[in-house]
């Protein structure tokens, strides 16, 4: 790896005005930079591990409308180190799928089936806790950005989030409760009025910045948000 463009990628995801610094980011060639956002994943302050995960996002979506066919070896690259066989865990690498194909509808119709099946026991079930968290939060985000997959993931997605609701872990059963929100169903309804009364605290990765909220906030706004979908009120798009 390229010790200078690790340095300067790291040194424009600490920037103040973020935006600037990923659009510089942008401006490095994509198949480059994405080996410096790889090992960024890892990196122990969680703000500079989101802005890697964005960062990665912007850069194999606009590698995807010029060069299609290396997003996907970059996709695939994400999937493998998922995989058992790879050796490694896979820190980020959900995260990384969901942001991507939420700014790629292109990479999103050929690798969302892919994502979802990690939290299919039929499928490639991820045992983990930490990285379910990482694949509720890459689906959310997914669900909520390309609404025009919602008819077809809905029915598909919303029975295997039951589960994640009733975890001991707070961040999954948040996590599970805000993805929810975008795929409304009414195998999730109990599940998420359950959590309603839920005061244990999680921060999602939301809009570029770490959000503090409930579990039962975010169940509360999940149900809101079923709510109007299902009226014919506005998209499931609505992220919370």
């Amino acid at each position: 790896m390229n010790r200078k463009l690790k340095e300067k990628t790291l040194e424009l995801l600490r920037s103040r005005d973020i935006e600037k610094g990923l659009d510089a980011i942008c401006q490095f060639p994509a198949r480059q930079v994405v080996n410096p956002l790889f090992s960024l994943f890892y990196h122990r302050e969680e703000l500079i591990k989101w802005r890697a995960v964005t960062a990665m996002g912007l850069a194999v979506s606009n590698l995807a409308e010029s060069d299609t066919e290396s997003a996907r070896v970059i996709m695939r690259r994400l999937m493998w180190s998922l995989n058992d066989e790879s050796g490694g865990i896979g820190w980020g690498s959900p995260e990384a799928m969901g942001e991507i194909m939420a700014m790629s509808g292109k990479l999103a119709a050929e690798y969302h089936s892919i994502l979802l099946s990690y939290i299919r026991e039929d499928g490639n079930y991820i045992e983990h806790e930490i990285l379910q968290r990482g694949v509720l939060w890459g689906l959310g985000r997914l669900f909520y950005a390309r609404t025009e997959l919602i008819s077809k993931l809905a029915a598909d997605a919303a029975p295997f989030l039951c589960p994640y609701m009733t975890s001991q872990d707070a961040a999954i059963r948040g996590l599970a409760a805000w993805t929810a929100g975008a795929v409304p169903d009414e195998k999730t309804k109990p599940f998420l009025e359950h959590l309603v009364s839920d005061e244990s605290k999680i921060v999602i990765w939301q809009e570029r910045e770490l959000r503090e909220h409930t579990v039962g906030q975010v169940a509360r706004d999940s149900l809101f948000v079923n709510a109007v979908v299902e009226r014919g009120y506005l998209p499931a798009c609505t992220e919370m």
